[in-house]
């Protein structure tokens, strides 16, 4: 308010100083007029110019680079390779899976996108044969594959696709505010994102089996209910949750190391899993007898499973 007096009173200055004349009424008329009006307000607080305003980009998906050339020469598919005969026998394991996970089997199964890559023991192939299975599946034309590193205990998804580690899983398990679309890694690879394991935890493991788990997979299966997504899961016969963790899935891979794997030990591992409907086992670095090298054999069944090395009839 004192800058608007001021105002008017220099104004009266200028008007003597031209000779007008100006009598003492009027003078304080003009004060007493500006002595109502509220004072401008500060610069300082104006609104910011909100149109010209840099707009802060949403959160989403992370981009990374998957060296294809190495995928190939590690044996694993590669949509850069050839036609080769890993690529073959994919084809041939994904198929059933696919089916199932549209909704196009004889029997309609509850979370049959949901797919667990599991094993009896360590060692037995499982990681590679997710990694491999996600890949098949996303070269489909109307597929696509999140593929999730559940092996929280010992993740080796990002350490075998040559990525760096990053939140993922149990970053989502410990936060129930974090958004999953902004921890998924979406690669070079079409229609092929990566949730990676996440920031290590020293109970990472019973993490898999906790409610807030329950929580994340109930809200994939509906955010992603037109997306397969496949989990690296932990073995079996090593911890309890990733039986917890199987009772979420559609279908379940059990990957058996052919001449390695104990017949008991594949038994054990399937009578924990008996109420998925879907279990489907592949024989690693099986002896192909067409060709000489070692291959993949496979089975699967609805609510059963075949025998050690049995295959379907």
């Amino acid at each position: 308010m004192s800058s608007l007096i001021e105002q008017a009173a220099h104004r009266l200055e200028q008007l003597r100083r031209a000779g007008a004349a100006m009598p003492e009424p009027a003078i304080a008329e003009v004060l007493k007029s500006t002595a109502h009006l509220e004072p401008a307000a500060p610069i300082a607080k104006l609104a910011p110019d909100t149109a010209n305003a840099p707009s802060t980009p949403a959160q989403k998906s992370q981009r990374v680079e998957i060296n294809l050339d190495a995928l190939a020469a590690a044996g694993i598919v590669s949509p850069n390779a050839p036609r080769s005969q890993i690529a073959d026998q994919y084809r041939v394991i994904k198929r059933p899976l696919i089916s199932i996970a549209m909704g196009k089997g004889a029997t309609l199964i509850e979370n049959g996108n949901l797919i667990m890559v599991t094993s009896s023991l360590p060692g037995e192939g499982k990681s590679f044969t997710a990694i491999n299975l996600a890949i098949s599946i996303a070269a489909e034309l109307d597929n696509t594959v999140m593929l999730v590193d559940a092996d929280v205990a010992r993740p080796s998804v990002l350490r075998v696709l040559g990525l760096q580690p990053g939140p993922g899983l149990l970053d989502l398990l410990l936060d129930d505010s974090a958004d999953l679309s902004t921890m998924l890694l979406k690669t070079n690879i079409e229609k092929l994102t990566i949730l990676p394991s996440g920031t290590p935890h020293e109970r990472a493991t019973e993490m898999l089996a906790s409610d807030a788990m329950s929580r994340l997979l109930a809200d994939m299966g509906k955010r992603y209910s037109d997306r397969i997504i496949v989990f690296d899961s932990p073995p079996l016969l090593l911890t309890t949750e990733s039986r917890v963790l199987a009772t979420h899935m559609g279908q379940i891979v059990m990957v058996v190391q052919a001449e390695k794997t104990r017949r008991s030990d594949v038994q054990e591992a399937l009578a924990t899993i008996e109420a998925c409907p879907v279990k489907m086992m592949v024989l690693n670095q099986a002896r192909s007898t067409m060709t000489g090298g070692y291959g993949y054999g496979y089975g699967y069944g609805y609510g059963k499973s075949y025998g050690y090395g049995k295959k379907p009839s």
